[in-house]
Order: structure tokens, then C-alpha cells, then sequence
């Protein structure tokens, strides 16, 4: 008899003690900056597109909220980036702007930095990450979707 109680309540305490975690989907559905719809064509070895021709390169597009950050992580890999802040993500003003070290990127109102990397925060106050786009490059063509 105490075999089974010790079996149940250890059972009970293991169950409480589980969190579920959150999947990407259920994290992006909760970010504080809106979603909108993205669906963006980019051809990278255009003349017009020469900073992000090289791996480390990156340029800001028109798109998203507040525009993107398209980013070259690797030869065949791009991040693209929303601009809007997710510490102020109903101010226009907070947009994120590349910082000279071209690996920063950080708000002007509220001061927060993320890597552009993958967009994670580097310095608060903001706590979540910068919303990101899905990419996807076949050596000419790189479309950018939500």
C-alpha cells in the first residue's frame, strides 16, 4: 500500500513540476509586434543589392512594419529582420538601426541592442527578441516570407 501511494504522489509531483514549452509558432503568436504579412522577392547579385553580395554584408528593405534588416550569415543563408522595436513596438520613432560595429543592432528610444545575427537581445530593457522573417535563397532568387 505505501508503494503505491509513494508511486502516486510521485507521479502527481513530476506532473506538476512539467512545463510545456513553448513552440516556436506559439512564441511568434504572442511577440509584442504585430504580425503582418511578408512576401518579399530579392535578387542579391544585383548591382543595387552589392552590400549584401558578401557574407557579413547587410541592407535595409522596404517591407514589414517599419522596413527589414536583410542580413548575409553565410554564403547560401540570409536573416531578414524586422525593424520595429519589441520594447516600443507602437512607436515608429524606436525603430532599430544597424550600429557601426555591423553586428548590433539597437533601438534609439529605449536603448536596447540585439545581434543581427539572429536577432536575440544583447542589452534591455527589451526581452524579447526581433520578430524574423523566414528566408529562403536558391543562389538567384532569395523570397522572404512570414
Amino acid at each position: 500500500m505505501r508503494l503505491w501511494l509513494s508511486l502516486i504522489i510521485t507521479i502527481v509531483l513530476l506532473a506538476a513540476g512539467c512545463k510545456k514549452k513553448q513552440t516556436a509558432s506559439q512564441s511568434q503568436a504572442n511577440h509584442p509586434v504585430p504580425y503582418v504579412p511578408v512576401n518579399i522577392t530579392i535578387y542579391p547579385n544585383d548591382p543595387l543589392n552589392f552590400k549584401i553580395q558578401g557574407i557579413g554584408g547587410w541592407q535595409y528593405f522596404n517591407g514589414g512594419i517599419n522596413g527589414l534588416v536583410i542580413y548575409r550569415k553565410s554564403q547560401q543563408e540570409f536573416v531578414a529582420i524586422e525593424r520595429t522595436s519589441s520594447y516600443y513596438p507602437d512607436n515608429a520613432a524606436a525603430k532599430v538601426k544597424v550600429q557601426a560595429d555591423n553586428f548590433t543592432l539597437r533601438d534609439t528610444i529605449s536603448n536596447s541592442k540585439w545581434q543581427m545575427v539572429d536577432g536575440t537581445v544583447m542589452a534591455g530593457p527589451a526581452e524579447w527578441a526581433l520578430r524574423l522573417y523566414s528566408t529562403n535563397y536558391d543562389g538567384n532568387v532569395l523570397k522572404i516570407k512570414n
